[in-house]
């Protein structure tokens, strides 16, 4: 029967570790989109403080259509649920 060293026990752990680590904590997909049309904007619209009067926000998580524009997450970022491998509650929507 084969021992496996100690090192390569560690390496393997840290290695299951840091894939349970990132893809619990991974933050959601964020794009600066139009508020009502909901269309991908440069992302000076969004990191000018201005929202409001460019009425750009942050888009988190979501997919884009064929006309390019966001649907299936949410301007909350708090809503949206990354889950992943070692995740346990329920995802928002």
């Amino acid at each position: 029967m084969r021992r496996l060293r100690s090192s390569t026990v560690v390496l393997g752990g840290m290695g299951v570790l840091a894939m349970t680590l990132t893809s619990c904590g991974s933050e959601p997909d964020k794009r600066c989109v139009d508020r009502v049309t909901r269309e991908k904007l440069p992302s000076y619209k969004c990191d000018d403080n201005r929202g409001g009067t460019t009425g750009g926000g942050y888009y988190y998580g979501g997919k884009a259509d064929d006309k390019g524009r966001f649907s299936g997450g949410s301007f909350d970022k708090a809503a949206v649920d990354r889950g992943g491998f070692g995740c346990s509650g329920s995802g928002g929507g």
